[in-house]
């Protein structure tokens, strides 16, 4: 793999499959994909905050643990290079292309996906999608790309509800050496946007801010991370 290039994968706690609740088989079905112990092509469908984006990277960096090559790769960043940046991916076990649909009316970046993917599968690569509707819903203009992503297995992800989003943040949170409680969930769920990656992103520059000054995360620290930030 070519390793400038800009969109390689980097691994990070953040992204496990340990973290990724409620929906076991999904879980599994990407787990062992990512093992290659199952489907060679995954392509995935979901709304925005389903987990989509976390179970592409959770895999890359499975595969990564287990010694394999694995990158994963942000479409809606690299539609308008897309040629570019597939002709670097040789070589690889694992191959996790995240948002389809931003590729839907783009012709040269259509036709980049159609012939890496021709060219994946006959070296052997494993290929993750995932999309905000199946294929031939996304206004793809090139009739073969959407033939060949449906010929992968299929799934659909569901967005987490409170409860699960709680438990996802006080995980990743634990994760870190972080005690998030109740009233600290509480406080983030009624004030703060209840997207899980924007809490991610939250609980990123909250655990920055509490190593710096060496306090744990209560309502008052928050209060004061956001206020001064704000």
């Amino acid at each position: 793999m070519n390793t400038q290039l800009p969109l390689a994968f980097k691994a990070g706690t953040d992204h496990r499959f340990i973290d990724f609740l409620g929906q076991d088989p999904l879980r599994q079905a990407f787990e062992q994909a990512a093992e290659g112990k199952a489907a060679h092509h995954i392509f995935l469908v979901g709304a925005s905050g389903a987990g989509k984006t976390h179970l592409l990277r959770a895999s890359a960096g499975h595969a990564l643990a287990l010694g394999q090559a694995a990158v994963y790769v942000p479409l809606t960043r690299a539609a308008g290079m897309l040629a570019e940046v597939l002709e670097g991916l040789s070589g690889l076990s694992l191959v996790c292309l995240d948002d389809v649909q931003a590729l839907a009316g783009n012709r040269d970046a259509e036709e980049a996906l159609f012939h890496f993917y021709n060219r994946a599968g006959a070296e052997g690569m494993r290929l993750l999608f995932t999309a905000t509707a199946m294929p031939s819903q996304l206004g793809i203009s090139l009739p073969d790309l959407v033939s060949r992503l449906e010929q992968g297995l299929r799934l659909h992800a569901e967005v987490l509800d409170e409860y699960g989003k709680r438990r996802v943040l006080q995980r990743r949170a634990a994760s870190r050496g972080l005690q998030m409680d109740e009233a600290v969930l509480d406080y983030l769920f009624t004030r703060v946007s209840r997207d899980l990656h924007t809490l991610s992103q939250l609980l990123d520059r909250l655990d920055h801010a509490s190593l710096a000054a060496q306090r744990r995360l209560t309502v008052p620290f928050i209060k004061s991370v956001l206020h001064t930030e704000g």
